[in-house]
């Protein structure tokens, strides 16, 4: 397809669609034809517990030594019963183990309480987040009628990412249950809930790890009082090898302004002193989720988007556990991911990817992903590009800080910050892109050097290009000068990009991306790519002779 096909609709203002079948009005934010269809990245596939062989094209640098670990759906349907939401697919666990230039592929589906129970009645038994599982046919009217009072269970299907805690893997998504998972086999060893150790319902499939291997994260707690958002900390270490998260603790609770309709969020930011809670106005109705049993409306439903709100900053030293009392807002924006933060000059730099509406996780329902012709381009049209941006925030805002002037005295920087109130600081950001991004599609699944880089000055990111409904394109941005670079092949869908460092790197881009390439309209020739990450050429690819589906996340785990 050519490129112009994607050019992004620079319109300022947004355009209006006719009214939809909900007689609403839609925003289109770009005007793109032809997107071809892809409907096979959400296909149920089966798994390959045991490792077989690829098919090597280039050359694999002989030095990577480990393994990419990738997480995301792999069976979307259970019997005669479909999910709704791309999000709702049972967990399908991934492994490329990289040695002496060769790689073997296997796969294997988690072991959940979600999985068994499907797999044994053969249908939808466990609710997912876009998914309300039916009232068992067995039971009698009068059980059927009573299980429509209890709360949804929080699911187990762990198919966000893989994370680690005290030297352990896990698998992980947003609710309260975490799998350990032996990164060798992929065999679930251990069911932890976080709720047995600290009182959160759910922790972020997103944590942020130190050097020391202490890693914090981000749960909320729901009590008569309302909504709290908690920070977490956990150990860097076991004092028992059978140890999961003992020793975590919360270090505060943040109360949610509107008791019944705390804010969603995806993940947060960490520099070496502070974590950075992005209250956005992406919201969830407890109530609408407490009584979905009853109207027979799944989780997903109970998410909205109220732009009226800023989105606030809430930043929390790391040591103390104490909330800052200066509040920084800026417009209503809508983050999934953050590229990096950190702290200089008297700034704390945040780095993320953000865009400037909060619809996006409604979009992703199944029947949307396999959508063609018109209908999809009408999906992808509507749907705002994301983009990497910065925000500088004054650390030391005291009562000699003057009012309505801009306190970015940082080199370089177009972000303001403006203290309007006592307590309050209101930031624009600054484009960490130049107008050549805009042509891709935007950019979202950062990754950089995290091992060396993470809460420190860096260069360089790497993420997914979007001009279709997933990433199309892998994208490495150089902070110097907003430059990009790009690898892209037709018909080709890369996932998420992982920076491998070479073994003795001297600069923060010496080394390897990893990305999981899907090519839905192939049959059986999903492959890993490596680029170099300097030049972001390919150095080679090993092709897997099985289908696999677009994932989400994944983890390099390097072995000796």
């Amino acid at each position: 397809m050519e490129k112009n096909a994607h050019q992004h609709n620079d319109t300022p203002a947004l355009t209006k669609s006719k009214k939809s079948k909900s007689s609403k009005n839609i925003n289109h934010f770009t005007d793109v034809h032809g997107l071809p269809c892809i409907e096979k990245i959400v296909s149920s596939v089966e798994d390959t517990p045991e490792p077989i062989d690829t098919v090597i094209t280039g050359k694999i640098p002989g030095w990577i030594n480990g393994s990419l670990l990738r997480n995301g759906p792999g069976k979307f349907e259970i019997g005669n019963n479909k999910f709704n939401h791309w999000f709702d697919g049972m967990a399908l666990l991934h492994q490329f183990r990289i040695s002496e230039g060769q790689v073997t592929y296997k796969s294997r589906f988690l072991a959940s309480d979600s999985y068994q129970a499907n797999k044994e009645y053969n249908r939808i038994a466990a609710s997912e987040f876009g998914t309300i599982t039916m009232p068992d046919p067995c039971k009698n009217f009068f059980q059927r009628f009573l299980s429509r009072f209890e709360l949804p269970k929080p699911t187990d299907n762990a198919n966000v990412s893989f994370v680690t805690y005290k030297g352990d893997y896990y698998v992980s998504t947003e609710t309260n249950i975490m799998h350990k998972v032996d990164p060798e086999t992929l065999e679930t060893t251990k069911k932890v809930d976080w709720s047995k150790f600290i009182v959160v319902n759910g922790a972020t499939a997103h944590p942020h790890t130190e050097p020391d291997g202490t890693t914090y994260n981000m749960g909320n707690s729901y009590s008569p009082k309302g909504a709290y958002y908690n920070i977490i900390r956990v150990p860097p270490t076991k004092e028992a090898p059978e140890e999961t998260l003992e020793g975590t603790k919360v270090l505060c609770s943040i109360p949610s302004v509107d008791k019944t309709k705390p804010s969603y969020y995806h993940s947060f930011a960490m520099t070496e002193n502070y974590v950075v809670f992005i209250e956005q106005p992406i919201k969830m109705d407890l109530l609408k989720i407490v009584t979905g049993n009853l109207t027979g409306k799944s989780i997903s439903d109970s998410f909205f988007w109220d732009p009226k709100h800023n989105t606030i900053f809430h930043l929390i030293h790391k040591q103390t556990g104490k909330v800052s009392s200066v509040k920084y807002h800026t417009k209503a924006l809508s983050t999934f991911h953050q590229i990096n933060a950190y702290e200089e000059d008297g700034f704390l730099i945040m780095d993320m990817c953000a865009s400037d509406d909060g619809l996006a996780i409604t979009n992703y329902n199944v029947q949307n992903l396999r959508k063609s012709g018109e209908a999809l381009d009408e999906v992808y049209n509507t749907m705002c590009r994301v983009f990497p941006r910065r925000f500088v925030l004054p650390l030391t805002v005291d009562h000699n800080t003057p009012f309505d002037k801009n306190l970015n005295t940082w080199a370089n920087s177009t972000a303001t910050s403006i203290r309007t109130e006592q307590n309050k600081v209101f930031c624009t950001h600054e484009d960490l892109h130049g107008d050549d991004l805009h042509q891709y599609g935007g950019l979202e699944f950062p990754q950089i050097n995290y091992g060396k880089y993470n809460t420190h000055p860096y260069r360089y990111f790497y993420g997914c290009g979007f001009r279709h409904l997933v990433g199309d394109t892998l994208i490495k941005m150089d902070l110097n000068g907003k430059q990009m670079k790009v690898w892209e092949q037709p018909g080709l869908y890369p996932s998420e990009p992982i920076f491998v460092p070479s073994p003795n790197a001297t600069e923060e881009d010496d080394g390897v991306v990893l990305s999981v390439v899907i090519t839905p309209n192939k049959d059986k020739s999903t492959f890993l790519l490596v680029l170099d990450a300097k030049t972001f050429k390919e150095l080679g690819r090993a092709a897997v002779p099985v289908n696999i589906p677009y994932g989400f996340h994944g983890t390099f785990n390097a072995t000796a």
